[in-house]
């Protein structure tokens, strides 16, 4: 059964805070400016996790020209407000070796950009975690770890379990040791069992200077095999972000992993026209439930 909403787009139910939030942001200057944006430079991920679409990519192995990253961080600069800026999208971001010239370059020249990155932790070398430790303008680092034994994560991930443990304890050491400014987050996308518990005080017990998350599990759009969820008759946080990919396109949100419902071109387009076109804006400033629009229909990730 689904939750009622009244005419003001607030739900009666245990949507009411998200709902809440939506309400907030349209009365924002998020209305006109992005409050995230996802930008995915290498299309690329050494992991081949279950439910994610990375191996499914038309744009696989697409690396953005330094030309394009270039368009868009000085495009970025028009945004007068802060935001978060996710240096990826359906990839490992410590795969592209330019990632440190472009998280210099947002120190220097996006003040307002606070920058969340996820990594499944195996790439990050000790010289990559030293110069991460160096930015000032880092505000989380999520690692995606999934499952807590060997045979599960194997299972799951596709890569080593114990080249990923070696990349947690010398971060653990790191966050120790005071070197680490940031918040880090083990994180795991649940599927409701009590493994999701189970996989929490895993991380506390094991790395204590971490914190943990568990997270829904997305149907990605349809582009993954995973059983449908519960879509709640309720509007969307993503509405108010943009999700660039590899290519230049301008995906609908961050689960339009294929990128198979663009709402722009990041290549012909400045970035605020693509967020404020009139098909978008119109989205998120007027649609009070998904169920109303397309693709958003099917999607019951929060």
């Amino acid at each position: 059964m689904q939750p009622a909403t009244s005419a003001d787009g607030l739900t009666n139910g245990p949507f009411a805070a998200y709902q809440a939030r939506i309400a907030a942001l349209r009365r924002s200057p998020y209305m006109d400016f992005p409050a995230h944006v996802h930008l995915e430079t290498f299309a690329k991920c050494n992991a081949s996790c279950s439910f994610c679409p990375s191996e499914k990519l038309e744009r696989s192995g697409a690396r953005m020209p330094d030309s394009l990253i270039a368009k868009i961080l000085a495009e970025l600069t028009a945004i007068p407000v802060r935001f978060q800026l996710s240096p990826f999208k359906v990839n490992e971001p410590f795969l592209d070796v330019r990632l440190f010239d472009i998280l210099e370059l947002c120190n220097r020249s996006l003040p307002n950009a606070g920058v969340a990155l996820t990594t499944n932790a195996s790439p990050l070398t000790d010289a990559q975690l030293k110069k991460l430790a160096a930015l000032r303008n880092i505000g989380s680092l999520f690692i995606s770890v999934n499952e807590r034994n060997l045979e599960a994560y194997e299972r799951v991930m596709g890569i080593p379990f114990a080249r990923t443990l070696d990349r947690l304890k010398s971060i653990h050491r790191a966050v120790a040791e005071g070197k680490l400014q940031f918040p880090v987050i083990l994180s795991r996308v649940g599927d409701g069992s009590a493994e999701d518990q189970c996989f929490a005080r895993w991380a506390r017990e094991n790395f204590p200077r971490f914190q943990s998350a568990v997270f829904s599990r997305g149907g990605w759009l349809g582009q993954v095999d995973t059983p449908p969820s519960y879509v709640p008759a309720i509007g969307c946080i993503r509405w108010f972000d943009l999700s660039i990919t590899a290519t230049g396109v301008v995906a609908h949100c961050c689960m339009d992993g294929r990128a198979l419902y663009p709402i722009g071109d990041a290549n012909r387009q400045h970035l605020l026209e693509i967020y404020n076109s009139p098909a978008y804006r119109s989205l998120r400033e007027h649609t009070l439930s998904r169920l109303e629009a397309a693709p958003c229909k099917s999607c019951g990730f929060l």
